[in-house]
């Protein structure tokens, strides 16, 4: 029996095979093509790395003032002390006195004179050739030297194998009419370049990865994206799912008039649809005619009334007699659609079904047993809804709420087939946190988008004030002067997100602090750590102005709808990140008074939290907010598919790259139209086995 080898380090980084070694490109680049003597290194160094050479004259283990290695180097010009604060014995050997080394760093002032702190060294002879080219740094992980990667790379570009993988098969014509320019490389060439810069190269262009190697690997990378994401828009028009005609309805709530549910919920809502959720409305009825699955995203920002779409959604499946979901990523958001769907459909004959993680074994067995059986026409729950013990009995559509929030696969879990009958559901995705317009056209792109873009009437601006922690007093009091009117108000504790305990205390401390500053109106507390049926108490008491203020944590970042709540105090705004400030700053202005959310921040702010602080008090606009959002967290945190890695691109950056996207985009419909055999090749090339993820 032939034991299994362990996987080596190159192959824990996926580094395995010549392909993925070629893909692996340089992160930035050495310069060891020039040498220069101690005596110019001395002048010339400080600021920048340097490279000069000498011969080992001191070499000795330091005590004080804590373990260092000094090695003194000389040559005919001078002499040059390196330090090393974290040290092997082997490069202890390595500089043993006599030894010639090479070494490159930045040379700065030190206790003793002039010195390098861990340079990087290499025992050589005195006449030993400089480098053709530039030095690559490779991305690696912890316990695999540079070394062992260059070495594993330049084997990798000699392998046989790498010529066809890497071979020209875009045709000639087609890049010639759609690219600006034809300095690109071929692709070959270009991935040897980025690997062995001449030492003449640009070393600018290629750090900022402008050069035309790294757009010829960019344009690549965005045409696989490209084509992957509109095959998947094509192979789900080839879907089948089940079509709802509005003049079709089959279905008959149990109320007075007997009208169908959608006829019956409009009837209830206590407003009138704005111009824009019309249009929306009607862009959705389209695709939910459809005998393929919609695949929508709704964006809106907060507060625009997306609830009401994705209920009239539902109550255009059950009329047809499917079965509606919706999902949400956090139980108080789930809370918050179950109430507002009970309010709606409960007078309509609609049974819904509620599903969460911290449902007893007992009342959870018996949501999955009416949801299975049929008997549950809506359900409405958290990522509990696409576990393994729920099984639908005819799911129609399914609505994910703050889809962002959920990991890719996730996405996928609940777009599979349902029982034994050959459709898929249709899906509605929304989202308060708007997509950049170049996620749009990359990750996005076959989604079919809808934007709300007009608030309901009555909603007033925001005013948004920054204000330092220092005058945290004067809050208070003109907190007393809003509550006095008869107003409500939040305070939002600070996110701590290294301790969930000290988030607790610290909103216990405040909700302390402002019991007894405010001994005439009532105060609540609401937090993460609180049982549901205690949150869901608290709140209830705030929409009934039973409560006046309510400090809580960032439970209440989506979901809540409180309109005699029109102030909010954010307590360390430094602290939260653009999103979640726009979604909290969402949940006031949401009655008839004017609304102001106060963001307090302790000083020092960091030039980070300045810009953002800065940005947020200049613009409501969820576009303009969510672009800044971008450039500051990249699209893997905002797509949720961070921690997974799925579907990532790799070398392009969506801000300074994005001209590249349309001319992919362009490149996509041509060859899937008219070079179809070379799609699967380019896919292969570039996803492998990641192509599933760009479907989510």
């Amino acid at each position: 029996m032939t034991t299994k080898r362990p996987p080596t380090a190159l192959e824990k980084m996926g580094l395995n095979s010549p392909m993925a070694l070629a893909l692996h490109l340089p992160s930035r680049y050495e310069d060891e093509t020039e040498l220069f003597t101690i005596e110019e290194a001395l002048g010339l160094g400080r600021f920048h790395s340097i490279q000069t050479q000498g011969v080992v004259i001191r070499n000795q283990v330091m005590f004080r003032p804590r373990r260092q290695l000094l090695v003194t180097i000389e040559d005919d010009s001078g002499s040059l002390q390196l330090r090393f604060l974290n040290f092997y014995p082997s490069q202890q050997k390595q500089m043993a006195v006599g030894s010639h080394v090479r070494v490159r760093g930045e040379v700065r002032e030190g206790y003793q004179g002039a010195e390098m702190v861990h340079p990087t060294v290499r025992a050589v002879t005195p006449d030993s050739p400089l480098p053709a080219s530039l030095t690559p740094v490779y991305p690696a992980s912890a316990g695999i030297s540079q070394t062992i990667i260059r070495k594993a790379v330049l084997q990798a570009l000699r392998d046989a194998s790498l010529k066809e993988s890497l071979a020209e098969f875009l045709p000639p014509k087609l890049m010639a009419e759609i690219l600006p320019t034809n300095d690109w490389p071929p692709l070959q060439d270009a991935i040897a370049y980025l690997h062995q810069p001449p030492a003449d190269a640009n070393t600018q262009s290629l750090l900022e990865r402008t050069h035309p190697a790294w757009r010829r690997v960019q344009f690549e990378e965005l045409l696989a994206q490209q084509i992957s994401l509109k095959r998947a828009h094509a192979i789900r028009r080839e879907r089948r799912a089940p079509s709802f005609e509005k003049s079709e309805q089959k279905t008959k709530a149990a109320n007075k008039e007997n009208l169908g549910i959608e006829d019956g919920l409009l009837k209830v809502l206590p407003f009138d649809l704005t111009g824009a959720q019309t249009r929306v409305w009607s862009e959705i009825g389209l695709d939910l005619s459809n005998t393929f699955p919609m695949n929508r995203l709704l964006q809106g920002d907060v507060g625009s009334g997306k609830t009401v779409i994705a209920a009239l959604a539902a109550a255009r499946a059950m009329d047809h007699g499917y079965q509606a979901a919706i999902m949400a990523p956090t139980e108080i958001l789930a809370e918050q659609h179950y109430l507002k769907m009970k309010e709606w459909f409960e007078p309509l004959g609609v049974k819904i079904a509620w599903l969460s993680g911290s449902l007893k074994a007992k009342e959870k067995r018996l949501a999955q047993e009416i949801i299975e059986s049929g008997d549950a026409q809506l359900i409405v729950g958290t990522h509990a809804l696409i576990q393994d013990k729920v099984s639908f009995a005819k799911l129609g559509l399914a609505v994910i709420d703050e889809q962002h929030r959920f990991g890719v696969r996730q996405r996928l879990e609940i777009q599979q087939r349902v029982g034994s009958e050959l459709f898929y559901c249709h899906q509605l995705m929304m989202s308060a946190t708007p997509i950049p317009r170049t996620l749009a056209m990359t990750y996005y792109a076959d989604l079919d988008v809808s934007v709300i873009d007009e608030l309901p009437p009555g909603r007033k601006p925001i005013a948004t004030k920054v204000v330092k922690a220092a005058r945290r007093d004067e809050v208070i009091n003109g907190l007393h002067d809003w509550l006095v009117k008869g107003l409500q108000a939040y305070w939002v504790c600070p996110l701590i997100e290294e301790s969930e305990v000290l988030q607790l205390q610290t909103a216990v401390e405040s909700f302390e602090q402002l019991t007894q500053a405010l001994p005439n109106f009532k105060v609540g507390l609401v937090h993460g750590r609180l049982k549901s049926e205690e949150k869901a108490a608290v709140m209830a008491a705030f929409k009934a102005n039973e409560i006046q203020l309510l400090v809580a944590t960032t439970v209440i970042e989506v979901g809540v709808d409180v309109p005699n709540a029109a102030l909010m105090v954010i307590e360390h705004a430094e602290r939260f990140g653009y999103a979640q400030i726009h979604q909290l700053r969402g949940r006031v202005g949401r009655g008839s008074a004017d609304s102001v959310c106060i963001l307090m921040y302790a000083e020092p702010l960091s030039l980070a939290a300045k810009e953002r602080l800065q940005t947020l008090r200049e613009t409501s606009d969820g576009f303009v907010i969510a672009e800044r959002d971008l450039s500051l967290r990249g699209p893997g945190e905002l797509l949720g598919a961070k921690q997974s890695g799925d579907a990532m691109l790799r070398f392009v950056d969506l801000q300074r790259d994005a001209w590249l996207i349309e001319l992919a985009q362009t490149a996509a419909e041509r060859l899937l139209a008219e070079h179809s055999d070379l799609v699967e090749r380019h896919l292969e090339r570039w996803l492998g086995s990641r192509t599933e993820f760009l479907k989510a």
